[in-house]
């Protein structure tokens, strides 16, 4: 799920990186003015909101230059990325993460447009997002969460290698109230080990 912070940007900022690593398929990079278009067309949609915690419905064009000024921004503890095609350039998501609070584990999120579901496009996108947190920074465990209805999402998060911890519940502004939801925790140690076993590629 997609998660909102604010702070500064600093050099220990995991923002201020180098750009995550490009996967087979996709890319990620800092999303810009010419995304626009795409990011409005892709978020306004229902069936994405409800699996996000403060993305709201309908999605407007003034939403869209907040979530790429936020993402010029590179804050404190954070980055969001636009998910690309390799092969065309074209936004077809966002993934994101930050942490949650002073010395907690960064939480990440992520969202694909509808019209590129089941691909396998964001859990090419989600090994970049984690391979980037925990090479960049001082990062010890990210955690992650789903909607226990959202059966897509959940097998995004185990092929990345992240565990099932708890479930619990959270108010989701395109949902509109309430929802419960799944939460999922991966450890710096589990990474590296599926990294060297060749499970995460």
């Amino acid at each position: 799920m997609v998660v909102e912070s604010d702070g500064l940007l600093d050099e220990s900022c995991l923002g201020a990186a180098p750009l995550p690593q490009e996967a087979v398929r996709v890319k990620l990079d800092v999303p810009g003015a010419d995304d626009i278009a795409d990011l409005v067309f892709l978020a306004n949609n229902r069936k994405v909101a409800v699996n996000l915690l403060q993305q709201p419905y309908p999605f407007t064009m003034q939403d869209a230059k907040a979530v790429i000024t936020r993402a010029e921004a590179a804050h404190r503890g954070s980055a969001t990325f636009a998910i690309r095609l390799k092969a065309t350039g074209r936004l077809i998501g966002l993934s994101r993460y930050c942490r949650l609070e002073g010395g907690g584990p960064v939480h990440i999120g992520y969202w694909i447009g509808e019209p590129f579901w089941g691909n396998g496009y964001a859990t090419e996108a989600v090994h970049s997002l984690v391979d980037h947190a925990f090479t960049h920074s001082d990062t010890e465990e990210l955690t992650a969460a789903c909607r226990v209805t959202n059966a897509a999402s959940r097998r995004v998060l185990v092929k990345s290698g992240f565990q099932y911890r708890d479930q619990s519940m959270i108010r989701s502004v395109g949902a509109g109230g309430s929802v419960p939801i799944e939460r999922y925790g991966l450890e710096k140690p589990v990474w590296g080990a599926l990294k060297a076993w060749g499970r995460l590629q």
